[in-house]
């Protein structure tokens, strides 16, 4: 979506953060302020306890959320997720990307501004750590064009050495949701040379977390997260985005005290752009740069006060709420992907009130015919591997469902299925000749704890009838 402005397009042939010759334009933005700002704040001080705390947090012994991708194993509010669920974590993205494009249809990018990682880190930690060391933006930009002495030292070095020890703590952070917090404790407590490779990966993690947030910055959100460019698609002119009331602001016009003001509202004070963290004009309509932080909006409302002018020349809006004066509609493209939301979301909550505790795979040995046993009975010997989605041990029993015969294990009395492991053996099932109608014969095999049967698995038995039975070999067997 872009809006109507009386500018020309100059502005879409550059970025903000590369200059004329391909150089790099850092960024000092003036510190923000205002109601927007103070609730933002709060939301990322809830964000930010979230992310920090959630690694602490168990269910049944497990972490509340883990993202083991080198094990395979994910556990989501406690429910542990095998390779086995695959379908369900497909589902569960699916069901995320739709809620993506629905939630930016209609609300445009208020998940950048106020609740994604980056921004909340680089606006709502690193970007204050900088303000308090090094002032306000002109005075960043004084301190860095300035000579080296001893004070610019003194800020830079305890800038970076803070930023530095924050990126170490994310990067643990990180690493716990990925291996959990007990194994982290092991890397952090236990002597380096048993958890060498650990410790590598949070030197790496701190230096990737310091290399973004000190030095690549708001790059991330202009060059790497695709989330700006897909607003393109996504957005149409019913979306709610930071926007600029062109209709109400333009002819821009400096302002002039006791004036009689016959221009726009916009006094072209340029400290919406002053304050952008992105280095943007809002003015210009809706760029795939601007991450909806609501900065601009809270320095013009200011400027407006300052003026005697209304609040709101830059406001959460939509383009037709701003050139014809509507509301927001439910539009047949909201409601679409509302209804393949709910159901995606009904199908995914089926899926996982479905999902079995345990995961039972038994195959015939490759290779193996099926053995007479000396009472004339017909055997065949089969694998199995039953994988434990629970955080208990219990005793498992195989039984036949369809015909007559035993299971007998191969070297046990008894199967114990490990929590969150995956148990391997062998089996006979052994049968009565009279119990095969043909040669390769369907059976069912149950998978109980106790007295409760967990699942039903099918499998084939094969047997001596039809040639093999008139067979003179087998015959001369038999006997």
């Amino acid at each position: 979506m872009v809006q109507e402005t009386p500018s020309d397009e100059s502005f879409r042939d550059s970025v903000s953060t590369i200059g004329k010759k391909g150089e790099r334009v850092w960024i000092t933005p003036l510190q923000p302020f205002g109601r927007f700002y103070n609730a933002r704040k709060w939301v990322s001080y809830v964000c930010l306890l979230l992310l920090f705390g959630i690694p602490f947090i168990k269910v049944n012994g497990n972490p509340l959320l883990l993202l083991n991708v080198i094990e395979r194993k994910f556990i989501i509010f406690g429910l542990i997720f095998w390779p086995q669920d695959f379908f369900l974590f497909g589902l569960t993205m699916l069901t995320f990307v739709v809620f993506i494009v629905l939630f930016t249809s209609i609300f445009g990018r208020l998940w950048c501004g106020w609740t994604c990682p980056q921004t909340i880190f680089m606006e709502m930690v690193f970007r204050r750590i900088e303000y308090w060391i090094e002032g306000d933006g002109p005075a960043q930009k004084a301190l860095n064009k300035s000579e080296w002495t001893t004070d610019k030292l003194v800020k830079k070095c305890s800038k970076h050495i803070l930023f530095y020890i924050i990126s170490f703590l994310i990067a643990n952070t990180f690493l716990a949701y990925l291996i959990g917090i007990d194994e982290l404790e092991k890397i952090i407590t236990e002597p380096i040379d048993q958890h060498f490779s650990g410790f590598l990966a949070i030197l790496i993690f701190s230096g990737v977390f310091y290399g973004v947030f000190a030095h690549f910055r708001e790059q991330v959100c202009l060059v790497v997260c695709p989330y700006g460019r897909l607003q393109g698609v996504l957005l149409d002119k019913n979306s709610i985005v930071v926007a600029y009331d062109y209709v109400r602001g333009e002819p821009r016009k400096h302002y002039k005290k006791n004036e009689e003001r016959r221009a726009g509202d916009c006094i072209d004070c340029h400290q919406c752009v002053k304050v952008c963290p992105t280095g943007i004009d809002i003015r210009n309509g809706t760029q795939l740069e601007c991450i909806n932080c609501t900065a601009c909006i809270d320095v013009c409302d200011h400027i407006m006060d300052g003026v005697g002018l209304n609040k709101g020349l830059i406001r959460y809006a939509s383009e037709d709420g701003i050139a014809k004066k509507q509301k927001i509609r439910f539009t047949t493209r909201i409601a679409l992907y509302t209804v393949l939301l709910s159901v995606l979301l009904i199908g995914l909550g089926a899926g996982i009130a479905m999902r079995s505790d345990t995961e039972t795979t038994i195959l015939r040995t490759p290779g193996m015919l099926f053995q007479k046993q000396p009472d004339g009975k017909i055997s065949n010997l089969y694998n199995f591997k039953i994988v434990n989605k629970t955080t208990k041990d219990f005793p498992v029993t195989l039984k036949l469902e369809d015909i007559k015969g035993e299971i007998t294990l191969v070297g046990s009395a008894g199967l114990m299925a490990k929590n969150q492991s995956i148990s391997e053996g062998e089996f006979f099932v052994i049968v009565a000749l009279d119990q095969i109608p043909k040669r390769k014969t369907k059976i069912k095999i149950g998978v109980y704890s106790g007295s409760e049967q967990i699942e039903i698995v099918k499998t084939n038995f094969m047997g001596p009838t039809g040639k093999h039975m008139k067979d003179k070999k087998y015959q001369e067997h038999e006997d």
